[in-house]
């Protein structure tokens, strides 16, 4: 017989200690598939507004697709949350191999619902399509200790960060080397005292069909121009790359530019590294030795604790980012917190001596985030917005929706700055990428680039939506593929539209708009026309079909199957009658 796709989910309740297993409704299944659409649906289906991200009623969702365990590449599975660091709709990936166990170990439920708070800490144990709640002997232990107690199983836990409620804490897989990485979701794991989910069976068999489906798109990945560069060279190049295109923000964003990129960028990770991350023909990243174990560091390692904390030895990099996965930081906003509190320095807000290419000034702020072991350490775990607030210094490092930037500087060309600040979860670089191409070409009108970004980030809301691997995903049909597994699906040129519209609206009803679609002010230096930038603005709005203030219009709503979700203020409601 023939896989057929989960149609189940199960929900965990840690204060009642109650585990139950309930169908997904066939409608939502066929109009948000899998992943980010599925969550979101449930997200915004069961969360009051203004929910504290930390509180018992915030759900926090381990959510897999239709076709998780088949797809060919690095399985993903989205941690799906409101953020305690932005207060948005949070979903944020893992790759490895814990995606592919859970797949395996859920059976017919395509993922699991957490609410509440336990009493003690605990672990979620998954086999044979059930979830149990059993204690965490593991609590104060960092993500590979963690680990290492299930050698025959799958896990997924969180480190001292996640535990101290870190606002920037990840869920961390496969000995700490993937991570569920920005928004917090591991200090929402955190304050429900979850420790881990461990998932104790092998991945789901594919038939014939879905074999021949992975073979023919992981050979035709191979031979893309994305697959060549991945097997060459992986996400760590992109140093090398945004050096090369003047984009690299270094020095906690005082300069653009570093001029040891050839010490932390590709070859130095060549150099370095033990070999790859998995053998065949998608390899994956750079193994490389620390003494604090083994480590598989990418493209914003180097970017954002390289370049931006001026540290120009890869080996050091490396530990760096060890050290941020066994606490169970992301590291992007981790490197950015430290840049922060170097500059604070520098022009006296803090009584400290910090400065940039010391590994050890900022191993030492790690490990005080990490555990909020320092006044400061505290401040800056609560987000660098915060610190600022409380020690002065707030125009040093740029942030969109309270979360900072990733290492490309938006200055260079206005595609990204547009990308930074629509992104539905804050200042990030995966919903939409422009740069990589604008830089380069003169034509990016204001219309070539909103059509850009809308593409991406409906094309990414999909692919996130079956929780395929970000690259591999390029070269997967997925009706084909969808069809293989008999799962119902409605018109999916018009999915990611549905879903990134229907995120906008759990945002827009906590309270975003376009005041938090802005450009950040701490590039506002003479380079940026802010005019310009708000006509570009405007531009996205309409392509969108959004008001002005940024919130979708009823016309859209109903084109996108999403009418149910409006009343007369154009807000959400209770929407039960989508069932």
């Amino acid at each position: 017989m023939a896989p057929r796709a989960p149609d189940r989910i199960v929900r965990v309740d840690l204060t009642d200690e109650r585990v139950e297993s309930e169908p997904v409704p066939e409608r939502w299944r066929r109009l948000y598939v899998g992943g980010k659409g599925l969550g979101a649906r449930y997200l915004f289906d069961e969360l009051e507004p203004g929910v504290d991200p930390l509180g018992a009623k915030n759900v926090l969702g381990f959510v897999l697709g239709p076709l998780s365990g088949y797809l060919p590449g690095d399985g993903r599975y989205a941690a799906i949350t409101k953020s305690p660091l932005t207060g948005t709709f949070l979903d944020s990936y893992a790759g490895g191999e814990f995606p592919a166990a859970l797949a395996g170990s859920l059976g017919d439920h395509i993922g699991i619902l957490v609410t509440g708070r336990a009493s003690r800490p605990v672990r979620l144990d998954v086999a044979n399509g059930s979830v149990s709640i059993e204690p965490a002997e593991s609590w104060g232990e960092d993500t590979v200790e963690t680990d290492r107690r299930h050698p025959d199983a799958s896990v997924a836990c969180i480190g001292p960060a996640g535990e101290h409620e870190v606002s920037f804490a990840t869920i961390a897989s496969d000995e700490a080397t993937h991570h569920a990485g920005r928004g917090g979701a591991g200090a929402v794991m955190g304050s429900k005292r979850l420790k881990a989910v461990v998932a104790r069976d092998d991945p789901p068999t594919p038939d014939s069909v879905l074999a021949r489906l992975r073979a023919r798109a992981t050979d035709r990945y191979r031979e893309s121009e994305t697959g060549i560069w991945q097997s060459t060279s992986e996400t760590v190049e992109t140093v090398d790359f945004a050096n090369e295109a003047g984009v690299l923000s270094s020095y906690g964003w005082r300069e653009r530019g570093f001029d040891d990129t050839e010490s932390v960028g590709i070859e130095a990770a060549r150099d370095v590294a033990t070999g790859r991350e998995r053998d065949g023909p998608i390899p994956g990243g750079f193994r490389v030795d620390t003494d604090e174990g083994e480590t598989v560091p990418r493209g914003a390692t180097a970017m954002t604790l390289g370049a931006g904390l001026g540290i120009d030895d890869f080996e050091e990099i490396s530990r760096l980012g060890h050290r941020c996965n066994r606490l169970g930081v992301d590291l992007i906003e981790a490197g950015n917190a430290i840049a922060w509190a170097i500059r604070a320095a520098d022009d006296g807000f803090l009584d400290r001596d910090l400065s940039f290419g010391s590994p050890s000034d900022a191993r030492d702020l790690l490990f005080e985030i990490g555990n909020r072991s320092s006044p400061l350490g505290e401040a800056l775990a609560a987000g660098i917005d915060v610190a600022a607030e409380r020690y002065g210094g707030d125009q040093f490092i740029p942030s969109v929706k309270r979360q900072s930037l990733p290492a490309y500087d938006p200055r260079a060309t206005s595609s990204m700055a547009l990308a930074y600040a629509t992104s539905d979860r804050g200042g990030c670089h995966r919903r939409a990428r422009p740069i990589e191409r604008a830089v380069f070409e003169a034509d990016w009108d204001a219309t070539r680039t909103v059509d850009a970004i809308v593409r991406a980030q409906n094309e990414r809301s999909l692919r996130w939506s079956l929780v395929a691997d970000d690259f591999v995903g390029e070269s997967i049909d997925a009706a084909e593929w969808l069809d293989a597994v008999g799962v119902p699906y409605h018109d999916l040129d018009s999915t990611g539209e549905r879903i990134w519209n229907l995120v906008r609206l759990f945002n827009v009803r906590e309270g975003f708009d376009r005041r938090d679609d802005a450009f950040p002010s701490e590039l506002v230096d003479g380079t940026v026309d802010q005019d310009a930038f708000e006509s570009l603005l405007d531009t996205y709005y309409v392509q969108r079909g959004w008001d002005r203030s940024g919130c979708p219009t009823e016309q859209t709503l109903s084109a996108l199957d999403l009418d149910s979700f409006v009343d007369d203020s154009l807000g959400a409601k209770d929407s039960t009658v989508d069932e």
